[in-house]
């Protein structure tokens, strides 16, 4: 009965809309003796939240309670050495393709609201490749990879059905969006329209997890294996919460921090009840479950990535070392950690293999298959990681060649992992270490470490032994030159394999005002485009030379179709 009770809140009368849970448990098929047999392909749930530090979970010393996570990860697989980007759109681009951002022109930060831009369309996506092998796929949450014209939407590349939103950030309740004066605009969609009628007003956390339930709710598990994309916007900005998360943080004196907490424990509880509803409907047995973070937290917004050096945006490793686990009974070595180099390219290859999908030798996939590294503790394929090399940020005053040994200019953003070796040039990003307590919205005037970075002082390049030193406290570019020579040259062959940038340039029409206040596709497809220009040329051309002929013309078709009607 509590357990009915507790599943009704999350999700309304669809919760019987296949057939009651007295089937479900018995697997009997055209009500008779014979039991179905379930899919051997496994379940697939993608858990991904955004911008929740290494320090935002319970298993991780955090004050915050997460009662749920920690159970999870503690019955699963704590990844303990998994990166992401530092970024939202480039972690959720690597883990659509398996490929890094020099690979798909998305090197520098984020794919904008107003921008032209989105996801390549030549690279194939996770959910297309699992879709071939026969799963039913769904998509709940932030997309964020472009939505300029309409084959960039989820439902174009490979989800059968989309329920959220497709920009980066906006109110949880309203599920409104600004960009600036006048650039305002509603964003959340049910497959490729706004979702005027499905929207009540609630808090995301919550809508989305509802919305989860009920494709669980309508979906049978023993037919077809299920794939949920489940990408909350949770814990971004803006710090807004339920009330009653509220409660039992009053003891935390930031207002940031205790806002921001009270979200992680909504969202704690928010996964407590999908766990819930994939048992009660009978997914859980063959179900793998991935929880990952897309970057590292953002101190002046409440997160921590104590003890680690940085935040979100940046290449230290407060910015790209994620909390992640795996829980699955279909793990072999439960309870354990995964010490050995995970990133989130790798999801692609091994969730794709794991579903009994096939991975193309031309698709040049930057990710390994990890599996056994994760199941069995098996030591994994992946030797180094490139996190970036972002050709157009903001250059290091005093990067040169020559700091570079004449083979890389270090005015360049770039790192680099190779083995327990990470090497950093350019502008790796801010640089404090942040106790979770000290931050404010004002500029820290008390700082656990006076160590900050001082680009002016000729640095712009720095190495490290991050399984020594995972803090970053002690470079030693200067005492290991030759590690950083050879470093420096990997660089430079990733380097050769780049694609140029795609950044374009804000498009006026973008505006949502010109959209029915909604933010979405304006751009047209090619055939449409091509009309629209050449109508354009002809209005051109007729107002320069003819505009009394156009006039009377124009006057004729009217009376012509006033005729008609």
């Amino acid at each position: 009965m509590f357990l009915t009770f507790l599943l009704s809140f999350i999700v309304p009368p669809v919760w019987s809309v296949h057939m009651s849970w007295e089937n479900w448990r018995s697997g009997l098929r055209n009500g008779g003796d014979e039991f179905e047999p379930p899919t051997s392909q496994p379940h697939i749930v993608f858990i991904l939240v955004d911008d929740q530090g290494f320090r935002d979970v319970g298993y991780h010393g955090s004050e915050i309670k997460t009662p749920n996570l920690d159970r999870l990860a503690a019955q699963g697989v704590k990844l303990e050495n998994y990166y992401v980007q530092p970024l939202c759109s480039p972690s959720r681009s690597q883990l659509m393709t398996g490929r890094y951002q020099i690979h798909t022109g998305l090197q520098h930060s984020i794919i904008r609201a107003t921008q032209p831009n989105c996801l390549p369309l030549e690279n194939i996506t996770l959910p297309q490749k699992l879709k071939e092998a026969g799963y039913s796929t769904h998509m709940v949450g932030k997309w964020h990879l472009g939505f300029y014209k309409r084959g960039c939407l989820p439902t174009q590349r490979g989800f059968d059905t989309f329920f959220g939103s497709l920009l980066g950030s906006g109110d949880y309740y309203s599920h409104y969006k600004c960009e600036g004066p006048g650039m305002c605009g509603y964003d959340l969609y049910e497959g490729e329209e706004a979702a005027w009628e499905q929207d009540r007003g609630l808090y995301s956390t919550v809508m989305f997890t509802r919305k989860a339930v009920s494709i669980l709710a309508n979906h049978d598990p023993h037919k077809q294996p299920l794939f949920l994309y489940l990408a909350y916007q949770a814990v971004h900005s803006p710090l807004q919460v339920p009330a009653r998360y509220l409660e039992r943080y009053k003891g935390i004196p930031n207002p940031h921090r205790r806002k921001y907490a009270a979200m992680v424990s909504c969202l704690d509880e928010a996964i407590h009840n999908l766990t819930l509803a994939l048992k009660h409907f009978g997914y859980y047995d063959n179900t793998v479950i991935v929880y990952s973070t897309d970057n590292g937290g953002q101190p002046l917004a409440g997160g921590s990535n104590w003890p680690l050096r940085g935040s979100k945006a940046t290449y230290w490793e407060g910015g790209i070392r994620g909390v992640g686990f795996v829980h699955s009974p279909l793990l072999i070595k439960k309870g354990s950690k995964c010490q050995t180099l995970v990133h989130i390219t790798d999801w692609f290859p091994t969730l794709v293999t794991l579903g009994g999908g096939t991975l193309d030798e031309d698709q040049n996939l930057d990710g390994y298959d990890v599996w056994e590294a994760i199941s069995e503790g098996r030591p994994s394929p992946r030797l180094d990681i490139l996190h970036n090399i972002d050709p157009i940020y903001i250059k290091a005053k005093n990067g040169s060649w020559k700091a570079g040994y004449g083979l890389w200019n270090t005015a360049v953003q770039a790192a680099l992992r190779v083995g327990h070796w990470k090497l950093l040039t350019g502008v790796p990003g801010y640089s404090d270490w942040v106790p979770p307590q000290t931050f404010s919205n004002q500029r820290l005037t008390t700082r656990h470490h006076n160590e900050r970075v001082r680009w002016d002082r000729g640095k712009s390049i720095w190495l490290f032994n991050i399984t020594a030193d995972p803090y970053e406290r002690v470079d030693l570019s200067q005492q290991y030159p030759h590690i950083v020579k050879k470093m420096l040259m990997r660089l430079v062959q990733y380097n050769k394999t780049a694609v140029p940038v795609r950044y374009p340039a804000k498009d006026l029409r973008s505006n949502p005002q010109y959209n029915g206040g909604v933010w979405g596709p304006w751009y047209k497809d090619e055939k449409q485009e091509r009309n629209e220009e050449e109508e354009r040329y002809n209005n051109l051309f007729i107002n320069h030379f003819g505009k009394r002929r156009w006039k009377n013309k124009s006057r004729n078709i009217k009376l012509k179709r006033k005729a008609e009607h």
